[in-house]
């Protein structure tokens, strides 16, 4: 039974040429890039060179880059970096009720702290309302948080209208791209954000790696304590090797932007062409609104989350009920659950699937094939 790959929005396989540059720089250039001789030397120049990269990719500078361990140290460090530097201007934090955890846990730590914080409703669509975001300002406000697109529904989120409405208010616009970066162009002057998180095992780089870019302008504190690595923001002796594969990432993923945009599109029409054929009863979460070509969140009437994903997994098929932190859990969706109501069947009988470097238009049809058939024998 040839397995098939369908939950590339959880994470992705390394790609072949990114690989290389990681096993090539953990082999020769293994240097420390804090060190004065020339193996730091030499691994300060792979450093220098990626976080250059990084910048480009979104239109910054590389004094505006942080390189961290991932997605989630990245959002933990915009909201509580930013909210600890910045209390004495106010203690209200706004962001929504469909981010990804490594947002709401942190933004719930610093409920707990004293802060004051606005979850904002989104609508059936799956965006957010931006008229009460406006209502939601207030003189305190010193961050809003709205992530790019959405990890369960793939729904396009209106950062640049929100980047305008903050554009004469104090409080900093952090958006979480992870799952935007590498498929929609992005530029943080054009969509006037101050702080933007970045996943590399997202694109098909390494694990463990990622950044946030900071505006210069923006004040934060530092969560961890040691060196003074990444300009005193991020301590710790920088993973010289992931994020030279980072790197090497990012540029693939420049290079192949539109081309993969067009192939996912291509996919996912070809998956639900072939579920429609299938003659089963489904739905598509968030259809009403823009989305990333690569993620389509499929609601299956009379059947439920654990069943599926089973069922699924038996016959060699990987997709997800969401988020890959609560990947395997049979609690309803809090994205969904915020789109439609608490006890919409929605909410624990959806699937995310997405596509990306493991697939082809073979296997996203037998894909399509099988779950069609699981879903007719599940609701029988």
């Amino acid at each position: 039974m040839q397995a098939i790959y369908l939950d590339h929005a959880a994470t992705t396989p390394i790609h072949p040429d990114v690989l290389k540059v990681v096993v090539e720089t953990m082999e020769e250039h293994f240097g420390n890039p804090s060190s004065v001789h020339s193996y730091g030397r030499k691994a300060r120049q792979i450093l220098d060179k990626a976080r250059m990269t990084a910048a480009k990719s979104i239109g910054a500078s590389d004094k505006d880059i942080i390189f961290t361990s991932g997605g989630t140290e990245a959002d933990n460090l915009a909201l509580i970096g930013v909210a600890e530097a910045n209390k004495n201007k106010g203690n209200h934090i706004i962001t929504t009720k469909i981010e990804h955890h490594a947002t709401l846990h942190a933004a719930e730590k610093l409920e707990k702290e004293g802060y004051h914080v606005t979850y904002l409703d989104v609508q059936e669509n799956g965006t957010i309302d931006i008229e009460q975001l406006k209502a939601s300002l207030t003189d305190d406000t010193i961050l809003v948080s709205v992530m790019m697109v959405n990890n369960e529904t793939g729904v396009i989120q209106p950062i640049e209208a929100i980047g305008q409405l903050l554009e004469q208010h104090q409080a900093y616009f952090h958006t979480d791209a992870v799952q935007a970066y590498g498929l929609l162009p992005i530029n943080v002057k054009e969509l006037k954000v101050d702080l933007l998180t970045v996943s590399s095992h997202k694109i098909n780089g390494p694990k463990g790696v990622g950044f946030l870019y900071v505006h210069p302008d923006v004040k934060m504190t530092a969560q961890q304590y040691g060196g003074e690595q990444e300009r005193k923001r991020r301590p710790g002796t920088e993973n010289v090797a992931g994020i030279a594969g980072f790197a090497k990432a990012i540029e693939i993923a420049a290079e192949k932007q539109q081309e993969r945009m067009q192939q996912y599109k291509h996919y996912r029409t070809l998956f639900l062409e072939q579920l429609e054929k299938s003659a089963i009863d489904f739905s598509i979460n968030g259809t009403e609104s823009e989305r990333v070509a690569n993620i389509v969140n499929i609601s299956f009437p009379g059947a439920n989350v654990e069943q599926l994903l089973t069922n699924f997994d038996l016959s060699g098929i990987a997709a997800s009920s969401g988020s890959a932190c609560t990947a395997g859990s049979v609690e309803p969706s809090h994205v969904l659950t915020a789109m439609f109501s608490e006890n919409n069947p929605c909410t624990t009988n959806s699937i995310r699937f997405s596509f990306g470097l493991a697939n082809n238009e073979e296997n996203v049809v037998t894909a399509a094939e099988k779950v069609g058939q699981i879903v007719q024998r599940l609701t029988k």
